[in-house]
């Protein structure tokens, strides 16, 4: 896919207060871990992140996801009334129905005229987005579309401990396959794309590539119980190992995809914004694409795994700390369980 006529006009996160360090997380499970004789400090090393940062209890997600979104459109300067899509592409959602687009919708005050739904793809749901209102732009649709996610894992943090917890017959490959859950984080963030006619930035959004390998949708899988605020309880289980190993393997054959439809080589790129996983993730995709790790612009070590609200998460910090100037090529490298691969590129 290419796009002639798309910026990217603003990226903002809001993040929680609560910081909660992994340690804090090995202290809850204390009994579990003393039981089946489990090291304290594993999770930490073995995902490389330190901390992670949770909602305050009855937060839901159209209400973080308002607040990233109002940050975006700040931003940008832009009047409300030229955005014609709104997608709310979270992993949590408010409930089973309505769409939480139309909370956001209605918060954010946005045009009655504008298209709003949910996109829903784990990890993957903001690019997804990010291409759905880049379509409709290049189509003549809209002149501009918001993408917005809010994530809280709160709930699936409290729940996995409380099931693990609960369970006398627990063996250490049941904690194993609760690992990537004790992992997850959250955030907001929201992604505002404009026709380069309203473009303030000039931020070019490219195109890029997608690919799926859905032989491996049973890697991670969690349950479904209408929402994700205050009083859900959500469950997952996840083959880590398997699910890194494939995930990089599908990721090398989309970043080589991704490069002939940009025409680009690895030396062309200058910065890279990866959904965040854990330290030995990052270390395998980057070997797997042969692209240099200090290209990178990390945030799992604060942040853990934020969902879908991760890459563009991580996206907003960079900018913030400067680290992408005028005329940068950025490589967005999005994953997600499904298994499913979306690489996107930015001429900033």
């Amino acid at each position: 896919m290419r796009f002639e006529n798309v910026c990217v006009e603003a990226v903002a996160c809001h993040l929680p207060e609560n910081i909660v360090p992994s340690a804090e997380l090995e202290q809850r499970l204390a009994e579990v871990y003393d039981r089946l004789k489990l090291p304290y400090g594993r999770l930490e090393m073995m995902s490389g992140i330190r901390e992670r940062r949770f909602w305050n209890n009855g937060v839901y997600p159209s209400e973080i996801g308002s607040v990233a979104g109002e940050k975006a459109i700040e931003k940008s300067g832009l009047e409300r009334g030229e955005i014609g899509c709104l997608i709310c592409a979270s992993v949590c959602r408010d409930f089973l129905e309505p769409a939480t687009a139309s909370v956001i919708h209605h918060n954010l005050e946005l045009s009655q005229e504008a298209l709003l739904f949910d996109v829903s793809n784990a990890c993957l749901g903001v690019l997804n987005g990010m291409v759905i209102v880049a379509n409709m732009i290049e189509l003549g649709q809209i002149r501009a579309g918001l993408v917005v996610a809010g994530e809280n894992g709160g709930p699936l943090i409290d729940h996995t401990i409380a099931t693990l917890r609960a369970n006398p017959e627990l063996k250490r490959a049941d904690v194993k396959s609760s690992f990537a859950s004790l992992t997850i984080g959250s955030g907001a963030a929201a992604v505002l794309l404009t026709h380069r006619s309203l473009s303030r930035s000039y931020h070019k959004l490219l195109g890029g590539e997608a690919w799926a390998a859905t032989e491996f949708n049973d890697l991670c899988r969690g349950n479904a119980d209408g929402g994700m605020g205050a009083e859900s309880t959500p469950l997952m289980t996840t083959d880590s190992e398997t699910l890194m190993k494939q995930g990089c393997l599908l990721a090398g054959k989309t970043w080589e995809k991704t490069k002939a439809t940009l025409g680009w080589n690895n030396d062309d790129v200058d910065r890279v914004f990866c959904h965040q996983v854990g330290h030995l993730h990052r270390k395998l995709m980057y070997e797997t694409l042969r692209l240099p790790l200090e290209k990178d612009f990390s945030t799992l070590e604060f942040l853990g795994n934020t969902g879908a609200a991760s890459l563009p998460a991580t996206l907003a910090l960079g900018e913030a700390a400067g680290c992408l100037k005028k005329g940068d090529k950025a490589a967005l490298l999005g994953i997600g369980s499904g298994l499913n691969c979306l690489m996107l590129g930015l001429e900033w």
